[in-house]
């Protein structure tokens, strides 16, 4: 079944169902995924849509260009399609500059760079990846967070990518279940929140290393990994959070959807002292 993309450029009053600004045939499958950048004041360039699906492509979509997508990343001929779960933007600091990051039910993880159209990296963390976000997208690379099943995430670090090894990493087994996802906190990019299938939410922090990158025995830089500790767990539902969201305004202010079909507001204090 063809999968259609929908979406409005402007505030619409839910009560009064409008037809939308912008319709395209979007995918052939499902789409499992959707971001957005530019024109929303987040990032630099123009406003773009980046979407996921099942049937294994990453698309980018700009509402001024109507039917076709701006960027198209999909399976070379003879490869396999598989399942994209995340994708997110990053590296929007200047009109030119933009990356895609998309996860995949395989483990894979790749960034694809929209300025020069290519692969720029690819990894993968042997579970499939639930959720991806750069700590923020606004800004030359820093950090990206990849949530998987079997309840375990990774942090990149972003600054520098070694010629054969990538970005240097750290992971942390944060429970026995899927990590739903992770969303950092727009007043601290080092503050982040991860949501759980036992119904749970984690509150982290990402502390850098004395040195973030150092020459190895060829001479070659690469990125060292900092270190990530827990601040504080609550367990909210007895079903999986599948969904979470931070107020830009109102420093610790969230929402959070789960599977008992419950929306929950929720309130984190004394984030000035972390």
């Amino acid at each position: 079944m063809p999968c259609y993309l929908f979406f409005s450029l402007s505030p619409r009053n839910l009560e009064v169902p409008e037809i939308p600004v912008y319709s395209v045939k979007g995918h052939k499958e499902i789409i499992n995924s959707i971001d957005g950048v530019g024109g929303l004041g987040i990032g630099e360039g123009a406003p773009e849509i980046v979407t996921g699906s099942r049937d294994g492509t990453v698309k980018v979509w700009d509402p001024r260009q109507k039917d076709t997508p701006v960027a198209n990343m999909e399976p070379v001929q003879g490869e396999s399609k598989r399942d994209c779960w995340t994708v997110t933007f990053g590296n929007a600091y200047n009109q030119e500059e933009r990356v895609v990051c998309a996860g995949y039910d395989n483990g894979d993880i790749k960034l694809f760079d929209l300025k020069t159209m290519s692969l720029r990296w690819e990894t993968n963390i042997k579970n499939g990846v639930c959720s991806l976000e750069f700590d923020r997208k606004d800004v030359n690379m820093n950090k990206l967070v990849a949530t998987s099943l079997e309840g375990k995430f990774h942090v990149f670090d972003m600054r520098t990518q070694h010629p054969t090894k990538g970005f240097a990493s750290v992971s942390e087994k944060a429970q026995k279940s899927t990590i739903w996802q992770v969303r950092h906190l727009p007043q601290n990019r080092d503050i982040f929140m991860t949501s759980g299938g036992a119904g749970s939410l984690h509150l982290w922090k990402y502390e850098y290393p004395a040195q973030r990158s150092k020459k190895d025995s060829e001479g070659a830089e690469m990125g060292v990994a900092g270190s990530v500790s827990l601040l504080q767990n609550v367990t909210l539902s007895t079903q999986p959070i599948s969904s979470l969201d931070w107020s830009p305004d109102k420093k610790g202010l969230c929402v959070c959807g789960a599977f008992d079909q419950t929306v929950r507001v929720l309130i984190v204090t004394k984030l000035n002292k972390v």
